[in-house]
């Protein structure tokens, strides 16, 4: 049988009303009834998450968010794995949004902050909908020693689009850089992404990859499917998540994650894509 489930949040689990529909809500709780343990797996700071916990009641077990940056368990808070930008990435990242005119802001694990007088309205959408204080701070009241899971560059999807194309290819090279939504592109340790932690939580739990299904629907969910034993695109899925992905479920306004479930864990005798 599939043991463990890694499920993104935004247009996946949730539908465009940001809810989590009933339908969904019954598949999961079947899932955990067969014994498999259910994971967010998400770009969302870690407080971002805690109603998806409680909703969902998946208080004995594990989540993973920014994008892979953190994962811990979600009750007990043991930290199996965590990978943070330093202050220098920040000033590096920092001077290359001055010169490419790009808000930007950043996250410690209980915080997003921005140094930006002028603040975009995308960086106060990230504080509302993750319930996460927002702190205008200048970069030199940044303290040496801060843990950045991640640094994100914010814009309209047609300002961001030539952002990322001006950003100089050694940078690229030298961090994780996804875009989440057409309007977050963000900015990660080399090490981190959601595959990579799927597959440390997956090891330190003794479950095979062949046992893991990944459900996702955007670029930050490629290396999470391309890892698991069986990758599920949403219907609403980017075409490169379509392309790699072995099974293709409904969209997230059909309750698509509830599909994915009926059809590989509950009513798949052996677990297992026939």
């Amino acid at each position: 049988m599939y043991k463990l489930l890694a499920i993104d949040i935004d247009r996946t689990l949730l539908n465009d009303r940001k809810e989590v529909t009933k339908e969904v809500n019954e598949a999961i709780q079947a899932a955990k009834r067969k014994g498999v343990k259910v994971v967010i797996c998400t770009g969302r700071p870690i407080g971002g998450v805690h109603e998806f916990i409680e909703e969902l009641d998946l208080h004995n077990q594990f989540v993973i968010t920014f994008n892979g940056a953190l994962v811990q368990h979600s009750e007990t808070k043991e930290v199996l794995s965590e990978i943070s930008l330093t202050r220098e990435d920040l000033l590096t990242l920092y001077k290359v949004s001055q010169e490419l005119e790009t808000s930007m802001h950043f996250s410690d694990t209980q915080r997003i902050y921005t140094p930006n007088k002028d603040i975009s309205p995308y960086t106060v959408l990230e504080s509302f909908v993750n319930n996460v204080p927002l702190h205008y701070r200048e970069m030199e009241e940044v303290p040496t020693d801060i843990l950045i899971p991640k640094v994100m560059f914010a814009g309209d999807p047609e300002q961001l689009d030539k952002t990322i194309a001006s950003i100089p290819i050694e940078l690229k090279e030298k961090y994780t850089m996804v875009r989440s939504t057409p309007y977050f592109y963000e900015i990660l340790h080399p090490s981190v992404s959601k595959g990579n932690a799927v597959k440390l939580l997956a090891e330190k739990l003794g479950i095979a990859r062949e046992e893991v299904i990944c459900i996702g629907d955007g670029e930050n969910d490629l290396t999470m499917i391309e890892y698991a034993g069986c990758g599920v695109a949403m219907g609403n899925a980017v075409s490169t998540v379509k392309e790699i992905a072995q099974f293709h479920t409904h969209s997230n306004n059909e309750h698509g994650v509830a599909y994915a479930i009926e059809q590989l864990i509950l009513n798949n005798n052996d677990g297992y894509v026939s």
